[in-house]
């Protein structure tokens, strides 16, 4: 309802006040240009449509989505099915026997009586004849007696004339690593040198192209890989230091290094093998062996120090001098035991279990013990390899640069057997892992030669020729592992993998009795 105001009479409400309000504060009459008194009017309804909510409400849609249709499929499977055969042999034919009266018995009987006494002796001499001792029929095909598979090489080692110093397979069998660095003379100490490693098991393998390569500062002479640690090999260098580095880090192979310190060798390193520690199986050591006389884990060689043998003489020499220590090997029968080659030519027999102390001026950490034990008879020059026997607890090989390998039986001086396989060095001697009666020794006009001593124990029942030109063949390794394998290094920097033919590598039946038997014939 709205209300519009009248002109008119104000009506007595019975308040001045209110008079006075409704006409705005002034009583006064109607008159010209006033209003009137305000009255109620009725008047039409107005309706005025709101537009916030066109412009503030929620507008709502009503959507639809539907997922694919699933596809169902129904598939039944059956178990294999079972047919029964039968086969039938031919009916046994019988077979027809002549009646007994049909034989002549009597003339039978006689024939059996002439023959029998020579049919016992020819039986008796059958049965006491060692004709076929050994023998054994082999019906596989039969290899060539050995093959090369790979030739293998670093070249940029090659270009600068590096050679193979040193090869070892790590504990898989399936990596072979070489060491370049120089075995003539020449001051090789900041020679820059390579150590290589090829995977052999690896698919498109490049003989020119290692798997790993590593470069150290100084000439690198020996190596040899962890026992267990597949990738993990021990290096001994020119300048003395003795390095391990793990080929499976390209970037930063590098895992320990001597250093230069008082136990550093002051020559070069000739030989590393891993140790088990003392009370730890499973952890190693590296001993180190080198020319100044010094074995890198607590020993010393001192010269007035060593046994002396009764047909050798007392080597003369100043008080305190150093045995320089060429090559070393450990039994595979006594972890304590080791042999020494030395600069002398005369083997050691050596005990880490030693307690003597070396009298010796030379500076170590640790105090230094004497380990030699045994003296045994001298080659004629400088012994560079030996190797013990893995079948014999007292047999060893020596090689030495008067082209001969010594057989030693470690409870005597002399040789058993002293064979000369070369009119030059002689630079490496290594037992066979599966054959007690096999060795291969490197010589330096080129060759590899394999010994059976259960064919000949005078001249070697294979001959390789490594090089064609002649040059030296300074280091080799049978793969214990994959025991066809054999692998050497020579002066041309190249190693190459032989395959040996399973007459090498099959024991034969009284193999291991024959060798207990040259010990013990020849010893006496």
């Amino acid at each position: 309802m709205a209300t519009r105001a009248q002109s008119g009479p104000l009506s007595q409400a019975g308040s001045a006040g209110v008079a006075v309000l409704a006409t705005g504060g002034v009583a006064s009459g109607p008159g010209p240009g006033r209003p009137g008194a305000l009255q109620d009017e009725t008047l039409g309804v107005a309706t005025v449509p709101s537009q916030w909510r066109a412009v503030q409400g929620i507008r709502g849609e009503t959507k639809s989505c539907q997922t694919a249709s699933i596809a169902t499929a129904n598939a039944s499977a059956q178990g294999r099915s079972h047919v029964d055969a039968q086969v039938q042999t031919e009916a046994p034919v019988p077979v027809s026997v002549q009646p007994l009266s049909r034989y002549d018995v009597p003339r039978l009987a006689a024939f059996l009586r002439r023959v029998e006494a020579m049919v016992i002796r020819e039986l008796n001499k059958n049965w006491q004849s060692h004709a076929f001792d050994g023998f054994e029929v082999n019906w596989t095909e039969q290899q060539q007696m050995v093959s090369c598979l790979y030739t293998l090489g670093y070249p940029p080692a090659q270009a600068q004339g590096l050679h193979v110093t040193g090869i070892s397979w790590n504990s898989t069998g399936s990596v072979v690593a070489c060491a370049y660095g120089r075995l003539d003379h020449g001051d090789w100490s900041t020679l820059k040198s390579f150590v290589c490693a090829w995977n052999l098991d690896r698919r498109g393998l490049s003989p020119r192209q290692p798997s790993a390569v590593v470069e150290v500062p100084s000439a690198v002479l020996c190596l040899a890989f962890h026992p267990t640690q597949p990738s993990h090999v021990a290096g001994g260098l020119y300048s003395g230091e003795v390095l391990v580095w793990d080929l499976s880090r390209p970037e930063d192979p590098l895992l320990w290094r001597t250093g230069l310190t008082d136990d550093t060798h002051t020559d070069p390193v000739s030989q590393v093998v891993w140790l088990p520690e003392p009370g730890h199986s499973h952890r190693f050591q590296v001993l180190s062996v080198a020319t100044d006389g010094k074995l890198h884990g607590g020993f010393a060689l001192v010269m007035q120090q060593l046994p002396r043998s009764t047909k050798l003489k007392k080597p003369r020499g100043r008080e305190g001098t150093e045995v320089g220590a060429t090559a070393v090997a450990f039994s595979s029968f006594d972890p304590r035991l080791f042999i020494l080659g030395t600069e002398g030519g005369f083997p050691l027999k050596c005990s880490l279990a030693a307690g003597e102390a070396a009298l010796t001026r030379m500076p170590s950490s640790v105090p230094l013990r004497a380990p030699a034990q045994f003296t045994f008879s001298p080659h004629g020059g400088p012994v560079y390899s030996v190797s013990c026997s893995p079948f014999h607890r007292n047999l060893f090989l020596s090689a030495g640069t008067d082209g001969h390998v010594h057989l030693y039986s470690m409870l005597q001086a002399p040789p058993l057997t002293s064979l000369q396989l070369s009119l030059k060095y002689l630079f490496a001697v290594r037992w066979s892992p599966v054959r007690p009666l096999v060795f291969a020794a490197a010589s330096g006009e080129g060759d590899v030669l394999l010994f059976d001593l259960q064919k000949s124990s005078q001249k070697p029942t294979v001959l390789i020729k490594q090089t064609q030109d002649e040059s030296p063949v300074y280091c080799l390794e049978f793969n214990s592992q994959q025991t066809q394998l054999l692998a050497a290094g020579d002066a041309q920097g190249t190693v190459k993998v032989w395959q040996l033919s399973t007459e090498f590598v099959e024991q034969g039946p009284r193999e291991a009795e024959d060798l207990d038997r040259l010990a013990a014939e020849v010893a006496t």
